[in-house]
């Protein structure tokens, strides 16, 4: 194995200990950790680690809630040498099996379980940190994928400051402020987020789950300057009540930095209207991340709908042939990275040709080399030979004030192949009106486009972090067609 060159993880913190000992560094429900006191947790539970058999390569799988122990655990990993898979601890355990079984981890720290280690081990191990280890690989992260089948995808890059902490470049980070944190840390964005945010030296303020008005409340409480966010929680808080939003006090929000999810651009262009565009900030990635691209609110302006151009790597649009497409035309998003590979997989294999990867996306870039997504090939719905982009009608929907969120599948049909059906849940306690939400949509699409059939539902559709696998919901539909008028016209 080849030198490897760079700051480990834990060491890069606890220098920043050294430097400022009782600044805080994470924030979590009612509990605020200085950086000593995070430090000296996470060592008592790396040595721990240590004696549980963990060293450079093996995997530590950590079920835990968005929460102090969660972070303890993932510094404590990457201490003791080790690999952290986060693991949803909101899996049902026929889920999460499959999950461990691939990610085969020396050791699970989670709350309860047989054979695993809870968060509160290595009360009596020493509070010093062990030698500086370099974890190879830093992370691994799971995702269900369009088919809803588990695979990890690990990076292939050692577990190093200079190498952990480019998100937080890519991100306008600034050192030191606080950031907020609103999402799931099995994610990757949330998970890199917090990554670059503690090597930053910023203080981290972690959602145990997302509330709306709570994000709010904790970016003014700790005067925060860097936000993380997907296009749902902005939607959600864009529903405040206009008094409630613009009542709180954001002057020391410096960037809100958004990714997970195409966003719809009359909501991008609401937040820009409230905060500014120079605030404003996207990145488009996979976790495999091969590529990336980032655009700016002011840029947005000028490339309304767009989620930029390459920061890194290489992006190319092509056909299903491998043909590349000019300027306009709508196909497959390939990437490739700038120098040898970013990641494995583990359960799954790539789509790619040998250089260029494909995860999926469809979209096309314009004149000046913006990419624009349009949305996933697995998600497009064929309609009477037309191609339905469920994340179009999807973003209409949503702009109804009583829509709280929706998902737009394709369901058989005898006369066009497939029609789009739309899954609407309402915004709170709001009425929706299926005839006024009929007439919004024919103010803003086609009318191929318009569901042919509606489904009201009070149950969340997407996740913590934004999340919404339409495989699944399809699925669970096709056997029995929805008892609902038709409205096509």
């Amino acid at each position: 194995m080849s030198a490897v060159t760079g700051t480990p993880l834990g060491v890069a913190l606890t220098r920043l200990v050294a430097a400022d000992p009782e600044t805080p560094a994470l924030t979590c429900g009612t509990v605020t950790l200085s950086r000593r006191e995070l430090d000296e947790r996470a060592n008592r539970l790396a040595w721990e680690l240590r004696d549980r058999g963990v060293r450079v390569g093996d995997r530590v799988a950590i079920v835990l809630p968005n929460g102090v122990d969660f972070v303890v655990a993932l510094l404590a990993a990457w201490k003791a040498g080790g690999t952290p898979v986060p693991v949803s601890d909101r899996m049902p355990a026929a889920e999460r099996e499959p999950v461990l079984e691939l990610a085969r981890p020396r050791v699970v720290v989670a709350a309860t379980g047989p054979g695993t280690l809870p968060p509160s081990a290595g009360a009596n191990q020493p509070e010093s940190a062990p030698p500086g280890i370099v974890p190879q690989p830093w992370k691994i992260l799971t995702s269900g994928g369009s088919t809803g089948r588990p695979k990890l995808i690990a990076t292939v890059e050692p577990g190093v400051a200079e190498r952990a902490g480019l998100f937080g470049l890519a991100a306008q980070m600034s050192e030191r402020g606080a950031a907020l944190v609103t999402a799931p840390l099995t994610h990757n964005g949330p998970f890199v987020s917090l990554t670059a945010a503690l090597l930053f030296g910023k203080h981290v303020v972690l959602m145990e789950r997302f509330d709306a008005a709570e994000t709010l409340r904790l970016a003014e409480r700790h005067h925060v300057d860097w936000m993380y966010a997907v296009p749902t929680m902005m939607h959600r808080i864009w529903r405040l009540p206009e008094a409630d939003r613009t009542a709180t006090d954001l002057s020391s929000l410096r960037v809100v930095f958004h990714l997970g999810a195409p966003i719809a651009p009359w909501l991008k262009q609401a937040w820009i209207d409230w905060l500014g565009p120079e605030r404003i900030w996207e990145l488009y990635a996979g976790t495999e991340a091969q590529a990336a691209t980032r655009i700016s609110g002011t840029e947005w302006l000028a490339h309304r709908g767009s989620v930029g151009r390459p920061l890194a790597g290489d992006i190319q649009v092509r056909d299903e042939s491998g043909r590349p497409l000019g300027p306009g035309q709508v196909g497959q998003v390939w990437m490739r990275p700038d120098a040898g590979p970013t990641y494995t997989y583990i359960g799954a294999e790539a789509r790619s040709d040998g250089r260029w990867d494909w995860l999926g996306d469809l979209g096309y870039t314009d004149a000046d080399g913006y990419l624009y997504l349009t949305d996933r090939d697995t998600d497009m719905i064929l309609v009477g030979g037309s191609n339905v982009y469920p994340a179009e009608i999807e973003s209409a929907l949503e702009e109804h004030p009583a829509v709280r969120s929706s998902a737009v599948i394709g369901l058989p049909d005898d006369d066009l192949g497939s029609a789009p059906h739309a899954i609407v849940q309402a915004d709170g306690d709001a009425d929706v009106d299926e005839a006024a939400v009929l007439a919004h949509l024919r103010e803003r699409l086609a009318a191929y486009k318009i569901p042919k059939t509606f489904e009201f539902v009070t149950e969340p559709l997407r996740d913590d972090a934004g999340k919404i696998r339409r495989s699944a919901l399809r699925a669970a539909r096709v056997p029995a067609k929805p008892c609902t008028a038709d409205h096509t016209e």
